[in-house]
């Protein structure tokens, strides 16, 4: 199974920013839907936003709306995640994930997946 690769996670204080990369390895990213999921231990994998192939159409989780911003460069095959005032409930695994179906909320649905990288948000 192909997957993709996130980069730009961290630790960071509460109200302060991240951007998270995804970037996928082997195949062209904009032929598919590009979701961001986040994980924290204990709970389940969680939805926080998605963007359509052609970067028309988002949608973010209502705890994150006002304060995440996804989007993609096509030519550099990158999908993108600006965090924002970032809150200690934001910290958790995140990961990438690319299927057909948009926006899904059932992990099944999504052919490729990164391996994640972790956002703390501590004082």
């Amino acid at each position: 199974q192909l997957q993709l690769v996130e980069s730009g996670g961290g630790l960071v204080q509460p109200g302060g920013s991240l951007r998270l990369s995804c970037s996928a390895s082997g195949f062209t990213l904009d032929h598919y839907n590009v979701g961001w999921f986040r994980q924290a231990p204990g709970k389940e994998r969680e939805g926080v936003s998605c963007i359509s192939s052609t970067g028309g159409r988002t949608n973010y989780e209502d705890s994150v709306k006002g304060r995440f911003t996804i989007s993609r460069d096509i030519a550099k095959n990158m999908v993108y995640l600006q965090m924002n005032s970032l809150k200690p409930e934001d910290t958790a695994a995140y990961y990438c994930a690319a299927g057909d179906y948009y926006c899904s909320g059932y992990v099944s649905h999504w052919r490729y997946w990164g391996q994640g990288t972790q956002v703390t948000v501590s004082s």
